[in-house]
């Protein structure tokens, strides 16, 4: 897994640097989702819980095989000139990543069937087949698929001939396998069917069967379908369908510039995402081998594009499995907290004039930030709206906000990201709207991607120009924020407010000349403030003070970023890193990396705040940003980075850091190339731990929670 060099684009890099030891960023990937994976092993987690996470391991697995996976799958297409310029061969990597999925596949199908399955029954829950119905169920069963499922199906028959085929990318489809009554036994007696199983149309993949006495009885739309195949072909002796699914190539293949209309270009190239290159069909192991070879000459597929599923395709539709009782199966509920201040506040510009406040999702509510921009659209005293749109809700309450900021005359600016992948439809969909309602919506940055979470509302205040500002590690996402960690700063702290004008000038004018005093903005300042900040660790500990980095991230890739933390570690900096995803840093090397130590978490909330936190001297500077420690994110993208400078919210952010420093539940620390669980002592659970901290700052504020 470790080697000396890996490539994050397909532009080779000269070698200016010495090489250092650095893993695989796509096996970095796979060891994180396989953390996922264990979430759903884990006997303490609640059973539908479980399930929600395999659901997640599979949605995660199919993004990555959309995108990385295809990426890799061309580089494997280069000519071998090209491919040797390249710091790692792909065609050896590829080979590495489809062996660690196929392993981790294995044991995602072992722990669906041998655990989580009997786990259900245990609680007289039967997720059930066809064939293990009742004759009374399987009455019901039938009765359903002719009043609910069969007009929404629309098989396709074709013969063993070879003539092109098209499925859908990431839909699943039944191929079924027909035998006449008077077949000779020969393959071309058999024919063959597709049917898109149709779960959009239908509305969920599961369907309740009625109670028998204290047990209830699922069953998955598939089998529904087996359960009635018979009575759409009834002509034929012998009825089988296996399940398929195809994922295509996600990579839009933009240039990452604006020429023309780059709002013309997604949406042409989304139109092409459903026709892009197949990277893998998952195809049911019961499948017979003739069958398979039909569908690859049809699909136009090789066999190394083949990757062996299971009989169901599409776990990412457990997410909407039956949340059934008891209440022991799922989470305890974590209701969001009221902040101790702002859930008081009549008004939200009104409170921050008087100071800052810090929030943190899900923990506490997300309905400050609707507030905030609510209260902008609504005020005849704001002159100026300003935000970033990177990941918004589909139905974004923060998006009609600022419609009707513009619809009152106020003048909105509105950076929309049109390359916020598998986003790109809800963010044209809401530009439209906002150009519409007469916002200036400016669609993303050449050659950079605008990943920053912002907003700046101007208010004219005694002749004068106020600004108020909302500095977050979060989206403008209501639903993301029920289920990611983030935090949120609300201030009119003009060190801070000045600068982030400067960003929004920069959207507008795109000249590169801005000079950020307190902010890290990348690509202008952040990296190399973070260098500065990583050298004065090593100064203090070369004169023999305590020096010390402490960093929450969800991905550690960037090559130099890196060497600048090995060389920090030999200077004898002491480093905590929790990387929640890819971390391409090998700690506890002697004398290179002794000194950095680096954890995981994995829990019910996805972690995606970043912290960072340099010890300088007993006077710490605490920064948070949107931007993880990767090239992309330091040198080809807009992110904001904003340091905490009011001591109550210090030590507010620093207690959290250390919550989560001390976990021992749910981390896992990095070692000789594995991610191992800390053993568990059930002292410190971070993500409830935290909860429990902001509630008892409500309660202590009066409020019944």
């Amino acid at each position: 897994m470790v080697s000396k060099k890996h490539t994050e684009s397909l532009v080779p890099t000269p070698e200016t640097e010495p090489e250092i030891p650095l893993l695989s960023r796509e096996l970095s990937w796979l060891a994180f989702n396989y953390r996922v994976l264990q979430e759903a092993k884990d006997p303490r987690v609640p059973v539908l819980e479980r399930l929600k996470f395999l659901a997640i391991f599979s949605s995660n697995l199919d993004e990555y095989f959309k995108v990385r996976v295809a990426t890799m799958r061309r580089l494997v297409k280069l000519k071998k000139k090209t491919r040797e310029k390249l710091q790692n061969d792909p065609a050896t990597e590829l080979d590495q990543i489809l062996a660690e999925v196929g392993r981790q596949q294995k044991e995602f199908g072992q722990v669906y069937r041998n655990e989580l399955l009997p786990e259900l029954k245990k609680e007289h829950i039967n997720l059930v087949t066809e064939q293990e119905l009742s004759q009374d169920q399987q009455s019901l069963a039938l009765d359903y698929f002719k009043k609910k499922v069969k007009p929404l199906l629309v098989p396709i028959i074709f013969s063993s001939n070879p003539s092109p085929l098209f499925l859908k990318d990431q839909t699943v489809y039944l191929i079924i396998r027909l035998v006449p009554a008077q077949a000779n036994g020969g393959e071309e007696s058999e024919q063959y069917a597709l049917l898109e199983l149709p779960t959009q149309k239908h509305g969920t993949r599961f369907v309740e069967l009625p109670d028998e006495q204290d047990d209830r009885y699922v069953i998955m739309l598939d089998d529904i379908i087996r359960v009635g195949l018979p009575t759409m072909f009834p002509e034929f002796e012998t009825v089988e369908a296996f399940a398929i699914k195809l994922s295509r190539d996600a990579e839009l293949d933009l240039e990452e510039e604006i020429s023309g209309n780059l709002m013309a270009k997604i949406k042409k190239s989304l139109k092409k995402r459903e026709k892009g290159h197949p990277s893998r069909l998952l195809y049911d192991p019961q499948t017979p081998e003739p069958l398979l070879n039909v569908l690859l000459d049809r699909i136009g597929l090789s066999a190394d594009e083949l990757v062996v599923g299971s009989r169901y395709h599409n776990f990412r539709d457990f997410f909407g499995f039956p949340m059934l009782e008891p209440a022991h199966l799922q989470y305890e509920e974590q209701p969001p907290l009221p902040h101790p201040e702002l859930e008081k506040a009549e008004s939200m510009l009104a409170a921050m004039k008087e100071k800052d406040y810090l929030v943190h999702y899900p923990y506490q509510k997300f309905d400050y930030t609707l507030r905030f921009f609510e209260e902008a659209a609504e005020d005849p005293a704001v002159i100026s709206v300003g935000a970033t749109m990177y990941r918004v809700a589909d139905k974004s309450k923060i998006a009609k906000a600022l419609i009707k900021a513009a619809e009152n005359g106020k003048l909105v600016t509105v950076v929309v990201e049109l390359k916020a992948r598998f986003d790109e439809e809800s963010n044209i969909y809401w530009a439209q709207k906002l150009e519409k309602a007469g916002a200036n919506v400016i669609y993303g940055v050449p050659d950079l991607k605008v990943h920053s979470k912002i907003g700046l509302v101007t208010r004219q205040e005694e002749g004068k120009a106020v600004h108020y500002a909302y500095l977050s590690t979060g989206n403008y996402n209501e639903k993301t924020a029920k289920s990611y960690t983030d935090h949120a700063l609300f201030t009119t702290d003009e060190r801070l407010t000045l600068d982030l004008t400067k960003v929004f000038n920069f959207f507008v004018d795109r000249q590169p000349d801005k000079q950020f005093d307190h902010l890290l903005v990348a690509p202008f300042n952040m990296r190399e403030k973070f260098y500065e900040l990583i050298q004065n660790e090593m100064r203090l500990a070369q004169e023999g003070k305590d020096a010390y980095i402490y960093v929450k991230i969800n991905a550690l890739q960037d090559e130099d970023m890196i060497r600048q933390l090995y060389e920090a570690s030999q200077a004898g900096v002491k480093i905590e890193l929790l990387v929640r995803g890819i971390c391409c840093l090998v700690p506890g090397i002697p004398n290179m990396s002794e000194n950095i130590e680096v954890r995981s978490i994995v829990d019910r909330y996805l972690e995606h705040g970043r912290i960072y936190v340099f010890g300088n001297s007993g006077e710490e500077k605490i920064f948070i940003a949107s931007a993880d420690w990767m090239n992309r994110n330091l040198s080809r993208r807009i992110e904001v980075g904003f340091p905490i400078y009011n001591p109550a919210h210090q030590q507010e952010i620093r207690h959290i850091l250390d919550i989560l420093r001390q976990d021992n539940q749910k981390a896992r620390t990095f070692h000789n190339e594995y991610y191992i669980s800390d053993t568990p002592t059930n002292t410190v659970r971070a993500q409830y731990a935290i909860y429990e901290f902001l509630k008892q700052k409500a309660i202590a504020a009066g409020f019944q929670v």
